[in-house]
């Protein structure tokens, strides 16, 4: 095992579950929130912080920075006195690079396949659903009255949305910007996770002509 999996995912479409049963089949780490006190012990910025900023577009610091139009100091360190918005996404993307470095681990979100997009062990899965299933998904994980749930999903995806295209200038769910999308509505979570294992063991041993 050698690669580095990352999964962008709908909301309800069942990312958190099925990234952390890949990780445990595969033996390698998982992070999906646990990104966010990694990266607040890394910075020193409180956790809550990075909860409250999670997956949410705020300005255009991080666009700017990779497109690299954003001002830096003359030793190409970042701007000590930048708003404190701005260290949190910073922290969060150099955590996931670390992440990266390190070797082979499950990832899911926070545009961690853009982030790791010049990492050539890199596999980047979608996921997305029916929404009904979606619906039944949410509603037997969250404390939400049935006939708002729609509205929840709708509201969350779009969050995601926007804070991947503005960060990334790439559209979120978009086929070409990934490896393999799947509708877990059609495989269930066991069958996406096997669809995955099975594609990620066909992509590590595949050897151009």
């Amino acid at each position: 095992m050698r690669s580095i999996i990352t999964i962008s995912r709908e909301f309800g479409s069942g990312g958190r579950e099925i990234g952390k049963l890949l990780a445990k089949d595969l033996d390698i780490p998982f992070y999906d929130k646990e990104l966010l006190e990694m990266a607040s012990k890394d910075s020193g910025i409180c956790e809550e912080l990075f909860v409250k900023n999670d997956e949410s577009y705020t300005n255009s610091f991080l666009f700017s920075l990779v497109m690299g139009s954003y001002p830096v100091s003359a030793d190409g360190r970042i701007n000590p006195d930048l708003p404190l918005n701005h260290k949190i996404f910073l922290a969060q993307f150099d955590t996931i690079r670390k992440l990266g470095d390190k070797g082979p681990c499950v990832i899911v979100g926070r545009c961690a396949d853009y982030v790791l997009r010049d990492n050539p062990r890199v596999i980047n899965f979608f996921l997305t659903g029916d929404p009904a299933d979606k619906k039944a998904r949410i509603l037997g994980r969250y404390d939400i009255e049935k006939d708002k749930v729609e509205d929840f999903i709708k509201k969350t995806d779009k969050r995601r949305a926007s804070y991947y295209n503005y960060y990334t200038d790439q559209k979120w769910g978009a086929a070409p910007n990934f490896d393999l999308c799947i509708n877990t509505s059609k495989t269930g979570i066991q069958g996406a996770v096997q669809l995955m294992k099975e594609y990620i063991a066909i992509k590590e041993n595949y050897k151009p002509d």
